[in-house]
């Protein structure tokens, strides 16, 4: 096999460990749900080596998806970090083998402590299991790697049931983008959910046309006005917009006679309109869903107040 093959049954074989996972997926998983859901503390996720690092992204996903949780390394709870747990938590303990003596010994302090478990292995016959209120069995038949030792199928199935647990608390909590957006004020997803159409309108020197403005004189008015339209107004009333993409059909259509007609012949009657506080996220869903590039940003009384563009969405 070629090093490309060799990443391709790679692929192939982690894949087909996570298509395994789906019939362990039964009513230890909805218990774990239901205890996540009743917690009225924090979920504390732990595990060691290569368990750890799955742990901390897991750890990571629940927090960013309404439940409190945080990572903890069981080696650190024998020097003081026991102190951060209170019987309102649940812990979520993962081992590929559950007999991992460092994370063994952490279980007695949590059930002295009536701190439900959460134990997620590869083993249900282990102490691990065991001693855990509910078991979610990550168990695959082999390692993606070609000598069979190194986690790679177990550690990408640690995972994905970790990534199962956390969508399906979205479904039982409602989670919505808004509440996603609130944990995510600093990334993408963050800005384009909380910035609104007010945020980033243009609102100054906007090409403003009448319906009556020939188009000859109207073509010069939207390109200067650089957002690839032209708002057509009687007063403070919108009548419709043209666009770069009607002028240039206008100009194949007419030709000669193009300098001669109105706008009132080319213009969009109806446009997308959106309020101030509409937010960049639906916005690009209207642009998308209507392929068009630009909405227009009116006050509850039909007024005009700015231009978004595609361009101002992208943030």
């Amino acid at each position: 096999m070629t090093t490309k093959e060799y990443g391709i049954q790679c692929i192939r074989d982690e894949a087909q460990a996570l298509l395994e996972l789906i019939p362990k997926i039964d009513d230890q998983f909805e218990q774990a749900v239901d205890l996540i859901m009743g917690c009225k503390g924090k979920v504390i996720v732990t595990g060691v080596g290569k368990s750890g690092h799955i742990g901390a992204k897991v750890a990571a996903t629940l927090a960013s998806t309404g439940t409190p949780s945080f990572f903890i390394n069981p080696l650190d709870v024998y020097h003081g970090d026991l102190g951060v747990m209170t019987h309102d938590d649940v812990v979520i303990a993962i081992s590929n083998s559950g007999q991992t003596d460092e994370l063994l010994r952490f279980i007695p302090m949590l059930l002295h402590m009536h701190i439900p478990i959460i134990a997620m292995s590869g083993n249900p016959q282990s102490l691990l299991a065991k001693y855990a209120d509910c078991h979610l069995n990550v168990s695959v038949s082999h390692e993606a790697d070609p000598l069979n030792l190194a986690p790679t199928s177990s550690a990408t199935a640690q995972l994905v049931m970790g990534d199962a647990l956390a969508v399906a608390l979205i479904k039982k909590r409602n989670f919505q983008p808004r509440d996603f957006a609130q944990f995510h004020p600093g990334g993408e997803l963050g800005k384009r959910l909380l910035t609104t159409a007010h945020d980033v309108m243009r609102s100054d020197d906007l090409p403003i046309l009448t319906p009556q403005m020939r188009l000859g004189e109207a073509i010069i008015l939207v390109s200067k006005g650089k957002l690839g339209l032209g708002i057509a107004m009687t007063g403070e009333r919108i009548e419709g917009i043209i666009t770069d993409g009607d002028l240039r059909r206008a100009t194949e259509k007419w030709q000669a006679e193009f300098f001669n007609r109105t706008v009132s012949d080319i213009m969009t009657r109806s446009p997308k309109k959106v309020g101030p506080n509409t937010k960049i996220s639906e916005i690009q869903n209207i642009m998308q869903k209507y392929k068009i590039h630009s909405v227009l940003v009116v006050d509850q009384h039909e007024k005009l107040l700015g231009v978004v563009d595609s361009y101002s969405c992208m943030i």
